[in-house]
């Protein structure tokens, strides 16, 4: 439930109301709570403009968690898998 809710979020803020009508299946109370930890987290940025609180993706954690692990085991895999090409290649010839 949490990474949908930042799936919705990626394209564009929404407010908590919004983010509600996704989850039409559970109350607002547990989708508020589910919210604070992603706020918690640092993954969402709440912002309150009038009576409407409006949820904006933070992907910096994301991105910086990109960079740190998932950057780096992608490019191992894709140098790995050059090799494994290169070396059918070679067995072809």
């Amino acid at each position: 439930m949490r990474r949908q809710m930042l799936d919705d979020l990626r394209d564009q803020p929404l407010t908590t109301g919004a983010l509600c009508t996704h989850f039409a299946d559970i109350d607002r109370c547990t989708v508020m709570q589910h919210l604070k930890v992603l706020e918690e987290a640092g993954l969402v940025i709440a912002e309150r403009r009038g009576r409407e609180r409006w949820n904006h993706l933070n992907a910096m954690p994301i991105q910086d968690i990109h960079d740190r692990w998932i950057g780096p085991h992608a490019a191992a895999a894709s140098a790995r898998l050059a090799r494994f090409k290169q070396a059918v290649e070679a067995d072809k010839a």
